[in-house]
Formats: structure tokens, C-alpha cells, sequence
């Protein structure tokens, strides 16, 4: 089976509800909008997998993190299926395949895990030279389908508070019909591109290879739709960068945090 086409439109949430199957094969056709060159935003790839692993399994506890391998391009057409790697008293880890032109192209591993009776406690961290957004400039989004005009965006940090490495930037999606909280985190997480593009000699492709978080709690909130987010290069060199990823909620408390091998071109 495949799902109805998915016109730009569309909300993703509303895409991904409409996903034809009911497990452990999914379909979805026509994600248009939410490319980045020749494959899909992969905040979107991630998130079409989280939704048809929830769509499958939607007994599973909240989701505390995911590991995933962006494999190949991925188009506007997939197919995903969900598998069951391990699952114990309190925590699941389920897998995802995405093939798109016929190729593996996208794999996801999920921890989903109950909440137990705590043994101690540490906050979360709050990010450090914060600016509300209402007090950041607005920024613009490139003509054409680039998924970035999905969302609303401002700086993140004052023009002398630049960090060699460092990109900072407030998101807001502009549409979250259909979107639960966790599920707006993983669509949103990768947004930015990484911290070394502002270290790079000159102006050449990027391209993602893996993302790894954890979700610093299982039910995050916000204030208006707004995130703070930032992508932090830890090494650049020979070609690859390793990028620290961190998420904020309104009030600068931090609700994700990841890490990412790129890939430098040129």
C-alpha cells in the first residue's frame, strides 16, 4: 500500500498520521518541501521514522534517545519498516530501515524506556549567554523547497557574542499540526547546519552522517513554539567535523543534547 501523496502543504504531522501500513511496512510518497539539496532534511527522515516505529508500537513508553545513520540520500518517496531489536521490563530499542530509490538509505535505533521511582536527581542545564528571542533579529529563509522555510528563525546569539565554530540560532516550526512533543524534538534537532561551517577557508558541500541524542526528560515543553538551538564543532579536520548539538527550551532550559559526525567537501 501506498500513502496518499504528501503536497508541500501538508504539515509532516499530518503527513506522517496518513502513512499507509500498520506495521511493520510503512509507505509514504511525495514528501515534497522538506529536501536540502538532492536528500531530505534529516530532522524529516528522522521523524518519519520515529512516527511509524510510534504508528507500529504505540504501546511503547516515551522515547529517551536515538542513534541514526543517514546511509544515502533520501527522497520524497520511502518505505520504512520497524523491527524489535530487545525489549525488557522497562526499556525497547526498535529499529528503523528506510529505503528510498530502492536503497537503504536511513537507519534509526530507538530507546524507548518507563519511568522508574528516581535514585537521585541532576537538573538540566541552562544555556549560557541567553537572549530571549524576542530580543534576537529576524533572519530569512532561501527561495524554493528547501525545508529551511518550514520554520521561523531569529539569531540566537549577539553578533560580538560569536563563537569561532559555533552556530546559535531560535527555531520555530511553522505549522505543528499533528505533532506530539517528542516528536516536534526530533523533527527540529538537526535543524541547523553544523558549527564548522563558520570555521571553513571557504564555501563547499556539507553533508551529515550519523546523529545521536538523548532527550533530557520525557515530556518538554516550551513557550510560543520556540527552540534554541546550537551546533558546536569539537574537531575539524581532514575532511570530517564532530559536532556537540544542544537544544533549549524558551526559559534556556536544555531538553536535548546530541552529538554528529559531518562530512566537509571542497
Amino acid at each position: 500500500m501506498e500513502a496518499a501523496i504528501g503536497t508541500d502543504a501538508q504539515a509532516i504531522g499530518t503527513i506522517a498520521q496518513g502513512m499507509a501500513g500498520t506495521g511493520p511496512d510503512f509507505s509514504v510518497r511525495g514528501v515534497d518541501g522538506w529536501l536540502q539539496g538532492r536528500t531530505m532534511y534529516g530532522g524529516a527522515s528522522s521523524f518519519l521514522a520515529y512516527a511509524a516505529a510510534r504508528k507500529a508500537r504505540p504501546d511503547l513508553p516515551p522515547l529517551r534517545g536515538g542513534q541514526i545513520g543517514f546511509l544515502a540520500p533520501v527522497g520524497s518517496d520511502v518505505d520504512i519498516t520497524v523491527a524489535s531489536l530487545r525489549e525488557g521490563k522497562s526499556v525497547a530499542n526498535i529499529q528503523t530501515d528506510m529505503i528510498s530509490g530502492g536503497t537503504l538509505a536511513h537507519r534509526g535505533t530507538w530507546v524507548f524506556g518507563s519511568a522508574r521511582p528516581s535514585n537521585g536527581s541532576v537538573n538540566p542545564q541552562r544555556a549560557e549567554n541567553f537572549a530571549p528571542h524576542t530580543e534576537m533579529e529576524e533572519l530569512g529563509s532561501p527561495e524554493g523547497l528547501h525545508f529551511i522555510q518550514k520554520f521561523e528563525l531569529r539569531r540566537g546569539e549577539a553578533r560580538e557574542d560569536r563563537r569561532p565554530g559555533v552556530v546559535r540560532r531560535w527555531v520555530r516550526l511553522r505549522d505543528r499540526t499533528g505533532l506530539d512533543s517528542i516528536g516536534e524534538l526530533v523533527l527540529i534537532g538537526d535543524t541547523l547546519p553544523p558549527g564548522s561551517m563558520r570555521a571553513m577557508e571557504r564555501r563547499g558541500p556539507i553533508s551529515s552522517i550519523n546523529w545521536a541524542f538523548t532527550l533530557l526528560g520525557d515530556a518538554p515543553e516550551t513557550r510560543d513554539g520556540w527552540w534554541l538551538l546550537e551546533t558546536a564543532s569539537n574537531h575539524m579536520s581532514d575532511g570530517f567535523s564532530s559536532e556537540t548539538l544542544r537544544m533549549w527550551n524558551a526559559d534556556g532550559v536544555q531538553v536535548m543534547h546530541g552529538l554528529q559526525s559531518v562530512a566537509i567537501f571542497g
